[in-house]
């Protein structure tokens, strides 16, 4: 009886609280492009809430690297966040932004094959393991505390061995998102699937993939400029929102909607053992929907180091998304979040597409893709560097 509870001791399932929780108000409650009403509505929040995939830190997973940490306590809060916001891009890409979990289970497939990408384990594409190493490549070692930026660098990276999700992943620069850079993006991504140094394509004719963009900003100095407060609640409202990389400093919280002047947010710093699931079974995904109220914060108390977060299925969805930012951050706000421009700015350096890195592991392995993941260990290929 013990290990029952322990195993579900962060698990708090009590629907009252979460109703108590939150404020007696006619106000929208949004969250990731959704509006609700707390008052009419409580259910329907709830299991949306609910159906997040909730990544803490985790304990007695096998050492990083080999001989690094077997824990990310302390450390590792906005990599968590980072998981949060990948794992939400490809839960909409394969599931549907209205898929819904059941605490009950009888998950699709898809859903247990997105949660192995996660598994705290040297072979998961996006596990704590594989992304505290690709941070070294940015400066960061193994156990070193991560900013929104950084960890956007290091899941920009890592999307480029996931060949089973063909997610692409953006990260603008100097608070500007380029249009043609976007399809440069996407251009050399379809030359790089022909695996021929000569492609016959167009750029016309690049094919679009499932695209998580990601901002980085600094909305102000030490603190939020509180002229930016509304535009950041306009991020929420639009469909293509997949959450906010934020929180305060060393206090990492991945936000994924607002209600009043209050952000709502999943918070990482919850300690539970790693979970082990073999090769092609389900996941035992109790600990990993966060069962509990959303905390809330006031927006005025978020540091301004921030990473908005946005999915794009398709190019309509692009399109829908750049008319958005045009109409409610650009037309109406005296002073900007970030630009949104049509071409490489000339004074910019030309734009590079990000090609799979040589990584510098130490002592682990790292693994070339994810469409593997349901065959046994020994099929899996493997990137030696």
């Amino acid at each position: 009886m013990e290990a029952v509870l322990a195993k579900y001791e962060n698990q708090i399932n009590v629907f009252s609280e979460f109703l108590e929780d939150l404020p007696d108000t006619d106000e929208p409650v949004w969250v990731l492009g959704e509006c609700y009403n707390a008052k009419t509505g409580k259910t329907e929040l709830l299991s949306d809430v609910h159906s997040r995939l909730w990544f803490t830190y985790r304990k007695k997973f096998s050492p990083i690297g080999g001989t690094g940490p077997s824990s990310d306590a302390g450390w590792g809060c906005m990599l968590r966040c980072g998981q949060m916001i990948l794992a939400q891009a490809l839960v909409c890409s394969q599931l549907g932004r209205a898929w819904r979990w059941r605490a009950e289970g009888g998950q699709p497939e898809k859903y247990h094959r997105i949660l192995h990408c996660f598994l705290d384990r040297k072979d998961s594409c996006y596990s704590i393991h594989q992304m505290a190493q690709m941070g070294v490549g940015e400066g960061k070692s193994v156990g070193e505390w991560y900013g929104p930026n950084t960890v956007a660098q290091v899941l920009k990276k890592l999307a480029l061995f996931d060949d089973w999700n063909s997610l692409a992943v953006y990260v603008s620069m100097d608070n500007t998102v380029v249009i043609e850079d976007i399809s440069t993006f996407f251009f050399s991504l379809t030359c790089a699937s022909c695996f021929s140094t000569t492609c016959p394509h167009s750029q016309s004719h690049s094919d679009w993939r499932p695209l998580l963009l990601v901002i980085p900003l600094r909305m102000g100095i030490n603190h939020i400029n509180p002229v930016y407060i509304q535009a950041l609640k306009e991020c929420f409202k639009m469909p293509q929102s997949c959450g906010v990389l934020g929180g305060k400093p060393n206090l990492a919280y991945y936000f994924i909607g607002f209600v009043g002047e209050e952000l709502i947010y999943l918070d990482p710093h919850t300690t539970q053992s790693a979970v082990e699931a073999e090769a092609g079974s389900g996941v035992d995904d109790q600990s990993y929907h966060c069962l509990r109220s959303p905390r809330r914060m006031k927006i005025t108390n978020l540091d301004p180091s921030v990473a908005l977060g946005f999915f794009c299925k398709s190019e309509d969805d692009f399109d829908s998304w750049c008319n958005l930012v045009q109409q409610e951050i650009q037309m109406k706000r005296n002073l900007r979040m970030f630009e949104l421009v049509e071409n490489h700015p000339p004074h910019w350096p030309p734009f590079v597409p990000p090609t799979k890195p040589e990584v510098q592991t130490t002592g682990a392995e790292f693994i070339e893709s994810t469409d593997k993941l349901f065959e046994s260990e020994e099929e899996f290929e493997i990137l030696n560097v």
